[in-house]
């Protein structure tokens, strides 16, 4: 699931990035193009029945993203705005922040 939601002035797009508890069992790490698809950077905390995160993006842009659950599945969003092909033969996840 993607939550997105502005500030005021719409200069930051805060998404919330949440994904089902039974996914993963121990933790979930959240990577893309805002965190050069590091696997330590953002970490998803389990929340009763989801794991979840949120962060502050920039508006008007678009970002490829992925989960990797456990340190060893890497899976889409399933709510995702899109999906891009990418260089690995499979397809990344696309957020769109808007205007």
């Amino acid at each position: 699931m993607l939550q997105k939601e502005f500030t005021p002035k719409r200069t930051v797009c805060k998404v919330t990035f949440a994904i089902p508890a039974e996914w993963a069992e121990k933790n979930v790490k959240l990577v893309g193009d805002f965190n050069d698809w590091d696997e330590s950077a953002d970490a998803l905390k389990k929340k009763k029945d989801k794991w979840e995160t949120t962060l502050r993006l920039k508006p008007e842009s678009e970002y490829r993203f992925k989960y990797v659950l456990d340190g060893e599945r890497w899976e889409n969003d399933d709510a995702a705005d899109s999906y891009i092909p990418n260089e690995f033969g499979t397809e990344d996840s696309l957020l769109v922040t808007g205007k």
